[in-house]
């Protein structure tokens, strides 16, 4: 109390500390996550260079093995996923570097001028023959150094080319025989930060619908907005893990396994965005004071608990019949809702109910055809049995039945 009054700053001071308390807690498990993620990442690059090393100096007899390192840690660091193509446009990009460069160092001599005249035409070839990106800095760069260094360095051209065999040779030995990561261990904890985001924003977006929240559904909505990290992540894994099975014999096994999360990527994507539909309509539904039937907000927490399910049971290595049993539950409680009477807005989050649920049956194993006939099956007779929209002559009725997709 001061002067007779509640003492309200204190309750807003320790809300603010709390909340402060909270994001840093959640900043500082996101960074121990990423370097949980990156962790064998780094410890595969250190190897590498410290083999590319050793293999060019000791055994080649480079006296300044720079650029096998170099070459090893790129070959690893700059393409999760595709290391094997990495390691051939490092070589291609190497080679175009030598040729531009010693051409015309031959014919035009060493200065500033004449660097700047080989990059740009090491940039313009590349990309005028549809070279990636790689290609392109890769040629730039040993130009310069062809260019910069050649003056002073005799025979620079031979070591470049042997060193980007050595340390792109080097990555893919280390990444297929000595150090080869575990896919599915690599995939799981990439695919938990997307899946538990969400799930999670899922479950705002039902709590929202039965309290009419608007504002705590429009925060969700901007949250799964900001999904295209865990997302990209996700699918860098994917690959990653896919070309481990590939080129590493003691992974080989995996393949199957990794069968499931390589064609639930593209089904995660699609509930993804349909779930961000779904939160955007629920958020104007609470807006124009839709009729919300209890049913609906079931209907949204069932499919987060289907996109927990479906995460688990990848993780486990189980088949996800608890992910489809929980997606079907919520196109039934989606049909009760739809029968009780939904308004325009409540129409579309009811037919994107059905097209998540649809996604989530892809993304276990089910395709597309069945997954949409289990579907209609589960949400039960369109025709609206009774509801307070019927009950009005002058309001229109919603459409018969929502699309699956």
């Amino acid at each position: 109390m001061r002067d007779g009054r509640p003492d309200v700053d204190s309750a807003r001071i320790a809300g603010a500390v709390a909340e402060l308390r909270h994001r840093s807690k959640a900043t500082l498990h996101d960074r121990l996550h990423r370097v949980r993620m990156t962790l064998g990442l780094a410890v595969q690059a250190g190897l590498a260079a410290t083999l590319a090393w050793m293999v060019s100096h000791l055994l080649l007899g480079n006296p300044q093995p720079v650029f096998a390192p170099i070459s090893a840690v790129g070959t690893l660091a700059a393409s999760v996923g595709q290391r094997l193509r990495r390691t051939v446009e490092l070589i291609v990009g190497v080679a175009v570097g030598v040729f531009l460069g010693d051409g015309l160092i031959y014919f035009l001599g060493t200065g500033g001028w004449q660097l700047g005249l080989v990059v740009t035409a090491a940039i313009l070839l590349t990309i005028f023959f549809g070279a990636s990106v790689a290609i392109v800095i890769q040629a730039a760069a040993t130009a310069v150094l062809i260019v910069t260094l050649s003056p002073s360095t005799q025979n620079l051209e031979v070591p470049r080319f042997v060193d980007a065999f050595v340390g792109g040779g080097i990555a893919l030995l280390v990444t297929a025989i000595l150090l080869p990561l575990n896919p599915l261990r690599v995939i799981n904890r990439a695919a938990r930060p997307a899946l538990d985001l969400l799930a999670g924003q899922l479950d705002v977006t039902a709590e929202a619908l039965r309290n009419r929240d608007r504002a705590s559904a429009q925060r969700a909505l901007e949250r799964l907005r900001e999904n295209k990290e865990e997302l990209a992540t996700f699918t860098e894994a994917i690959e990653g893990a896919k070309e481990t099975s590939t080129l590493s014999p003691a992974r080989w096994h995996r393949r199957s396994e990794l069968t499931h999360y390589a064609e639930a990527a593209d089904p995660i994507d699609r509930a993804m965005r349909n779930s961000g539909t779904l939160i955007r309509r629920s958020v104007t539904m609470i807006e124009d004071e839709e009729s919300i039937p209890g049913p609906m907000p079931d209907a949204v927490a069932h499919l987060a608990e289907a996109v927990r399910l479906l995460r688990h049971e990848f993780a486990v290595g189980a088949e996800p019949e608890q992910a489809r049993e929980r997606s079907l539950r919520a196109v039934s409680e989606a049909g009760r809702a739809y029968a009780e009477g939904v308004g325009f807005s409540g129409s579309v989050v009811i037919a994107q109910v059905r097209t998540t649920a649809s996604d989530l049956l892809v993304a276990s194993g089910i395709d597309q055809e069945e997954a949409n006939r289990l579907v209609r099956q589960s949400f039960g007779d369109p025709e609206k049995a009774t509801g307070p929209a019927e009950q009005q002559d002058s309001t229109p009725k919603p459409p018969t039945a929502p699309p699956v997709g």
